[in-house]
């Protein structure tokens, strides 16, 4: 039968244990019938020895080139010399433009060996004879059939999402994507807008919006100056015209009379249709690139802004303005002008500007640490903060990078990623090296075999709000080291991804690491120093977990689940935040090792009385005792089952 064994219950001030050893533990199981099988402690898990990596592509890099996304220029006028054209060119796959060239009304003179620009005799009609070739007929088609089927379905609050997405500036609208701290960022931006709602005739009239789109930067500004020449200089090198006027590619109102184009919006409609191509739009090019800005900026609400940028894409489908594919084409070439400007940047004015955003925020709101500023940041539900549900926001954000297409090609490539990309993680995983952060966004893109994203850098593929939690998967073995001191995410950081793999986790530093995904990685967990907080009852995925020198935390509605065993050196600490229903409790099927301290709180709401037993841990078989044992309001004797452990509280 199973052995049982009690301990003398410490005091309140959690007085140290007798420790029984696991020799005599071993003995005791032998002779108490634990099944005959020989009980050893576990062994630290196995790294693999091999470290995941995420090597530059061998292709002409858009950080590199992109001051030849311009027209105008007979230089930059084909698909070869313009970087922007050349991001895009996925879209050949689908559609044949009347030339190869950035023609559509665009003129440009010879130089420098380069052959003059004439302008293109594309009209902008489809189906006209200067029109170009549809050459795959099912994307095209489910392509403009999205737009009939969302503008026909579009509600009332759609239609004034759309309008002022429109109309208003692109910086001002997508600042709403900073949530509670909105009000204080317009304000020291100097932000304005005189679209604050659609105008009775609006269907008549055609509105501009005479604000500043994103505030006043430089010296004028001396608060928030740095922070806005930042944004705004997401623009260089970002014109969507050259794409425009070399795909010359018509809007979806154009190629069927059942889109239908917001009412509000008629009289912004184009009248010249050979300068209008659809194919990239601007609008959500901007979105995106100032969106990923003001994300690097204020990591605290990444997820947010990056959601709000793809949102007002999505807003250009639903005013019948643009098609999917001129929304996703604008969301690669918006993350390529957003990381080559970020790049382009010099560390010291990448600095400058964050350290500026967070003292004048941190200022307007009150905090004076990162970790109050942080919980400000999301301190509204989501009856004030649109963007306050993390799951809904991944929801959409994920539907809108593809919206429903068919993939075209194999889903199954190999992902790479651009040159510099992990810039834009820089912010947001600030413990990481480079290094990680390109394997981040590796582990976290997108399959491949969509219309128009399999280009040959990544961009296509970078899935932004994934990568913002952390990594998607453990090819390797992965290092963690976590600075509290740094503050902010070095002290506190939660990754919401399902991690797989084979590799090994290792988390190392005084900083505290939340996993909340629903993992299955196999090569363990180490818990070297600081805190691993589990947030999922699967986060520590399949393997052995080993709490080394640091703390394994609980905090979840249910048991964490470790189905490779538990190991707790002497040196190591158990901190289980214990509620109804199992909740904080660790259940294994695998052998769990003890020896070091245990620490016991409650969750809120959950409020157990001297005499309760309490189950805090279930295994295949027990090995070893805590060295201590704390309880947050009693003290406890604990109770040592062959396959449980228990505590009795008293008072």
């Amino acid at each position: 039968m199973p052995f049982a064994r009690f301990l003398p219950a410490p005091s309140q001030s959690g007085a140290r244990l007798r420790l029984t050893s696991i020799a005599a533990l071993l003995a005791l199981s032998a002779c108490g019938g634990g099944g005959g099988d020989e009980s050893v402690a576990p062994a630290m898990p196995q790294a693999l020895g091999v470290t995941d990596t995420a090597p530059v592509p061998s292709v002409t890099a858009f950080v590199d080139a992109a001051a030849t996304n311009q027209r105008g220029d007979a230089r930059y006028a084909t698909l070869q010399t313009n970087a922007g054209v050349r991001l895009l060119s996925g879209f050949l796959e689908v559609w044949e433009p009347s030339t190869r060239l950035v023609d559509a009304g665009q003129t440009a003179p010879a130089v420098e060996g380069f052959p003059a620009v004439v302008a293109s005799t594309w009209s902008g009609i489809p189906g006209d004879a200067t029109d170009g070739k549809v050459k795959n007929a099912a994307v095209h088609k489910e392509n403009i059939d999205f737009v009939v089927r969302t503008t026909v379905a579009r509600t009332a609050a759609q239609s004034l999402a759309a309008y002022m997405d429109d109309r208003r500036g692109k910086n001002y609208s997508v600042t709403d994507g900073m949530g509670p701290l909105t009000d204080a960022w317009r304000k020291a931006a100097r932000q304005t807008t005189t679209i604050t709602g659609v105008p009775a005739d609006a269907t008549t009239v055609k509105y501009e919006d005479g604000g500043n789109n994103t505030g006043v930067s430089g010296d004028t500004n001396p608060e928030f100056g740095r922070v806005i020449a930042f944004v705004e200089s997401m623009g260089a090198n970002a014109s969507t015209e050259p794409a425009k006027r070399f795909y010359k590619y018509a809007r979806p109102w154009r190629w069927s009379a059942d889109v239908k184009v917001e009412p509000t919006l008629l009289p912004a409609r184009s009248s010249t249709a050979a300068t209008d191509g659809g194919y990239t739009s601007g609008h959500s090019a901007e979105a995106v690139r100032n969106a990923v800005a003001m994300a690097y900026l204020v990591p605290e609400r990444f997820h947010e802004m990056l959601a709000r940028g793809l949102e007002l894409g999505e807003n250009r489908i639903l005013a019948g303005m643009h098609s999917p594919l001129d929304v996703i084409s604008g969301r690669l070439l918006g993350q390529a002008s957003a990381l080559g400007n970020i790049a382009a940047a010099s560390k010291d004015t990448r600095t400058a500007a964050y350290n500026q955003a967070h003292q004048t925020l941190m200022a307007a709101v009150g905090a004076t640490t990162p970790a109050q500023f942080a919980a400000f940041a999301r301190s509204q539900g989501t009856d004030k903060d649109r963007f306050a549900d993390y799951a809904a926001n991944q929801l959409h954000y994920q539907r809108r990078l593809v919206f429903g297409l068919t993939p075209i090609g194999s889903t199954t490539l190999p992902a790479v990623v651009p040159k510099g990309a992990e810039v834009l993680l820089e912010t947001r995983l600030p413990y990481l090296s480079d290094a990680q952060r390109r394997v981040v966004l590796k582990t976290t893109a997108l399959p491949s075999g969509y219309p128009v994203m399999d280009d040959a850098e990544g961009f296509g593929r970078l899935n932004l709000f994934a990568a913002g939690s952390g990594y998607g998967a453990f090819a390797g073995d992965v290092e963690v080291a976590m600075d509290a001191a740094l503050g902010g995410f070095h002290a506190l950081d939660v990754w919401r991804n399902d991690i797989s793999g084979a590799g090994k986790l290792t988390k190392r530093g005084s900083g505290t690491l939340a996993l909340a995904g629903a993992s299955t990685y196999t090569g363990g967990t180490e818990i070297a120093a600081g805190t691993v907080r589990a947030d999922a009852a699967k986060a520590l995925g399949q393997g052995a977990v080993y709490v080394a020198g640091g703390t394994l935390l609980t905090n979840t509605m249910g048991a964490v689940e470790l189905p490779g065993g538990l190991t707790q050196t002497a040196t190591g600490t158990l901190a289980l935040q214990l509620g109804a229903a199992d909740a904080g409790t660790l259940s294994t099927a695998g052998v769990a090792t003890l020896a070091g301290p245990l620490a016991v709180t409650f969750r809120p709401g959950f409020t157990p009385k001297a005499g309760d037993t309490l189950t805090l841990l279930r295994a295949k078989r027990v090995q070893g005792t805590f060295s201590a044992i704390t309880v947050a309001g009693f003290k406890a004797t604990a109770v040592y089952n062959g396959d449980s452990v228990q505590l009795v509280l008293s008072n």
